[in-house]
């Protein structure tokens, strides 16, 4: 056992696998710079160390959904470019100017709002307007889009704001040679031309996420924004696996075996009594539930590696535990119960645990909760 299976549980979290990601990722770029995605603490990795991983492995940009998140990041002492684009009216606008992260706009309400705060702080805001290409979430329409093109220029020669990007968001990356890829590219060059004619000099113009890194070259413009694939899963299973994007996992989920005990034929296990035994055998108690972000849908379904075999779930997922039948083998109390990883012991994959529950492996990693650990193991930084 290694030095921290004493833990009920524990996410341990390969930060030498993530800088090798962002390198592999960085080399499909063709000279793009490349944004580490570390929005919902870092898809469930832990924000700050895989942020400080991505950058000394030469991700340039952190990316974040909010404004929170992006200050957590300042707070923690990182430098460089944060931008960050999921705002609600009322948001902290000055902290983010002061604290020089880019706020992107998509719409005039929070034109209205940064100008606002960047007026009250005495600094120039670095905005970033967003274009909704086709998404249909947030977004400026084309429709709309000369009006807040027009109004940022004059708020720019007042020396308000600072346009540094014009941006956009992909609906269907990760199915390649879906119309709307092509589609949703050519209304980004041609509201970026538009914004271009009347004056904006951007310092990026972005639209590639994980999938189009991937797979578009033609999306990656000046920046791509990489989430998922940094942490080393597929975007999607039919894009490739981690492996053939030479990218490798970075979480691994693990837990102690709290029981084992014999049990005779017809022996119901966990609520409902979904499963019920086929004969005698022995059951092994996995202390980790649907609190600690196991789904509930992964129920007599999603597999484990417990003394060297795949083990199924029996029965329900309950909020604290889940039961496996160990086929009468003996296991020791206190054994490795791995629910998922990089697979170099034979372990299952997030992918795994994402078809058995009818998901995303995105939702498997983000969900793990709180009061799963994480071990940060961050072996030596390469050279970038």
């Amino acid at each position: 056992m290694n030095e921290t299976a004493s833990l009920r549980a524990r996410a341990e979290i390969d930060l030498a696998a993530l800088r090798a990601n962002v390198r592999v990722l960085r080399a499909r770029t063709a000279g793009a710079q490349l944004m580490a995605v570390v929005k919902s603490d870092a898809y469930g990795h832990g924000a700050v160390p895989c942020a400080q991983a991505a950058l000394e492995a030469g991700a340039t940009w952190l990316g974040t959904a909010t404004p929170q998140e992006a200050l957590a990041l300042r707070a923690a002492g990182l430098g460089g470019r944060v931008m960050c684009w999921l705002w609600t009216p009322g948001g902290p606008w000055r902290e983010a100017i002061e604290a020089g992260i880019d706020v992107s706009v998509s719409g005039m309400w929070a034109l209205r709002e940064v100008l606002a705060a960047a007026t009250e702080a005495g600094i120039p805001a670095r905005i970033q307007l967003k274009a909704d290409t086709g998404l249909g979430r947030n977004g400026c329409q084309p429709a709309d889009w000369p009006e807040l093109v027009a109004a940022a220029r004059t708020a720019e020669d007042a020396g308000t704001v600072r346009v540094t990007g014009l941006w956009s968001h992909f609906a269907c990356a990760d199915e390649p040679g879906h119309p709307s890829i092509a589609a949703q590219l050519n209304v980004f060059r041609s509201m970026v031309a538009y914004a271009e004619k009347q004056g904006v000099d951007p310092e990026v113009r972005h639209m590639a996420n994980s999938p189009a890194t991937l797979t578009i070259p033609e999306a990656h413009f000046d920046l791509v924004r990489t989430g998922i694939a940094m942490y080393g899963i597929s975007p999607s299973p039919e894009l490739g696996t981690p492996a053939d994007f030479g990218l490798r996992p970075v979480m691994t989920l693990a837990a102690s075996v709290a029981l084992v005990k014999q049990v005779p034929a017809g022996h119901g296990v966990s609520y409902g009594h979904h499963y019920t035994t086929s004969g005698e055998t022995t059951l092994g108690l996995v202390p980790v539930g649907y609190a600690d972000g196991i789904p509930r849908h992964a129920s007599g379904r999603a597999p484990v590696l417990v003394g060297g075999a795949w083990r199924r779930i029996a029965g329900r997922v309950a909020m604290d535990q889940f039961v496996v039948d160990l086929d009468g083998d003996e296991i020791e109390v206190g054994s490795e119960a791995v629910l998922f990883g990089p697979g170099d012991r034979g372990e299952p994959s997030a992918e795994d645990w994402a078809q058995a529950a009818d998901t995303i492996a995105y939702e498997i990693v983000t969900r793990i909760g709180t009061r799963v650990p994480r071990v940060h193991l961050h072996g030596t930084p390469a050279e970038s």
